[in-house]
Parts: structure tokens; sequence; C-alpha cells
């Protein structure tokens, strides 16, 4: 986990799915006038540069949101995330140049309100650096507090919200295996202190019995509800090595946040599939259509 660094993926089909759904359950939290704390575990450096740097090596951005830059077809929950990401672009105010890539934290610091609460941990030496420096380079007046440590001790300490109102995203490198464990740990401990937040769970789409049984696990704890959304844009490599999409799993779900992605699970596969085997799953509960 020390090793990774987002910024080598950022804008990539991944980070299109997960900032989808992210950008929609925030917009049903700001439905109401009370307050709400978001807590991201795994919070990165906060913003990326898309031209130069760690991002500009691999160029994942090209698999995600350079598909999908300057379009004028997509449908309403995809256009309203482009907008937040034509927001960051500092070449010139509504620059159609993308050179900039919000990672969550600043998406959610640019929705939230003052009166929420952003908690945000990062274990990486160098990225928690990046990530302080990042968030006070973007005056807010919402609170947001930078923890360096590990996010899943940190939801101990954090959970239930003073709110009662919350949003928790778990994102993990998924680089040790063990992660696909923890992860259940942390959200079974979570959920006996704070039951009726929304939990967010991104997850690669690979080749393994833990992705397998980790999204089994994740629909037999507590929750009132549960969403399954993934997408692949390609077939699994014949070796069955490498990652061919992701996956968001989300607990205790908006109602209308279904109805909301099956608008957008199409087009994603229209505009981001590489080859016939792009596809989507939407499902509620798991394993019913």
């Amino acid at each position: 986990m020390l090793s990774y660094r987002h910024a080598f993926h950022a804008g990539n089909h991944a980070d299109v799915l997960k900032h989808i759904v992210l950008v929609e359950l925030l917009t049903h939290l700001n439905q109401k006038d009370k307050p709400y704390s978001y807590i991201d575990t795994h919070a990165g450096a906060g913003l990326y540069a898309l031209d130069h740097g760690f991002a500009a090596q691999n160029e994942e951005s090209s698999t995600g949101i350079a598909k999908l830059w300057g379009r004028q077809d997509a449908p309403e929950p995809v256009a309203r995330y482009l907008d937040l990401i034509k927001s960051f672009q500092q070449t010139a105010p509504q620059s159609k140049v993308l050179r900039y890539y919000p990672g969550s934290p600043l998406l959610a610091q640019r929705m939230a309100r003052a009166t929420d609460l952003l908690r945000l941990f990062e274990m990486h030496t160098t990225d928690f650096a990046l990530l302080k420096k990042t968030m006070n380079a973007n005056p807010s007046t919402v609170k947001t507090l930078c923890d360096h440590g590990d996010g899943f001790q940190g939801l101990k300490a954090t959970l239930p919200p003073v709110s009662r109102r919350g949003l928790i995203l778990i994102d993990p490198s998924y680089e040790i295996k063990n992660d696909y464990k923890e992860v259940i740990v942390a959200l079974r401990d979570a959920l006996a202190r704070f039951a009726t937040g929304i939990y967010m769970l991104w997850y690669p789409c690979l080749k393994r019995a833990e992705v397998t049984r980790m999204i089994q696990q994740f629909h037999k704890l507590p929750f009132a509800r549960t969403l399954h959304v993934a997408l692949t844009v390609k077939r699994p490599a014949i070796e069955g090595y490498g990652m061919f999409g992701s996956g968001v799993l989300i607990g205790n779900p908006p109602w209308t946040l279904n109805k909301r992605l099956s608008e957008v699970m199409p087009y994603l596969v229209r505009r981001l599939g590489q080859d016939d085997g792009a596809a989507f799953v939407l499902e509620e509960p798991f394993g019913k259509k």
C-alpha cells in the first residue's frame, strides 16, 4: 500500500465510474439542509496533472475522462460530473483543455456546504503532503481535516459523526491481498457504530477469487439495502492478468440511485468500451436485476 501512487491511474475508466457515483451520492445528501460528514479512507494526493508527471507516463486518462471530454450527448449525471471536472481546469476560465483531474477529496470539497465536514485519511507520506497542499490551495468554507494514517483505523475514531448523516468512501489500492478481507472487517465495525450511513466501496475487476468473495460478503453485511454497479471496458486477458473494469458497492444507497445509474451505464459502455467485452452490471439486491 505504501508504494501505491494513484497519479499513475488518474482519470482512467475506473475514476470515471467511481466519481460519477460519488457525485450522485453527494448531490443526494445536499438535498437536505442538515449537515453531513464525508469520510475518505484512502484520499490520495487530491489533484493530478494529466499532461506531465506520473499520469502522463501511462496516459490512463485516455481510457476514461478523455473519451468523454467535450461531448454534448451525456446523460444528466455524467454531464454534472463533467461540469465539475471542467471547473478544475486552471489554464483559463471554462477552458476546453483537459490538464487536471481532481481526486475524490477535491470533488467532495467542491460539492460540500459550509456546515459539512470532510475527514481525509492518507497513509503514503508523499501523497499526504500533496493532499494537504492541494486542499489548502483550494480555499473553501468547508471544514476539512487531513489525517496522516490508516483510514481503516481512522473510521473507528470518526464514527458516528456528530451530524448522524454521512458518506464513507473506501477506496484502497488492493495491492495487498489482505485489503479484500480488511474492507469487510472495517465495514462491519463501521456499521456497528453508524448503521444509517451511506457506504461506498470501490473495487477493481480482476480474475481473482478474492474479488468475488468480497462482493458476496459485502451484500451479507447488515445494510438496509445494497446496490452493485460495475463497468467492464474489455474482455479479460486470456492469461488472467490485469484490470478489465471496476465496480462500486453501495450500502444504504438512496432509492433513486439505481434509476439514475440505469441512464449512465449504457452510455459508459458505448463511450468507454474498448472491445465486445464491454458491459455493465447494475444489481439491487445482489444477484437480481
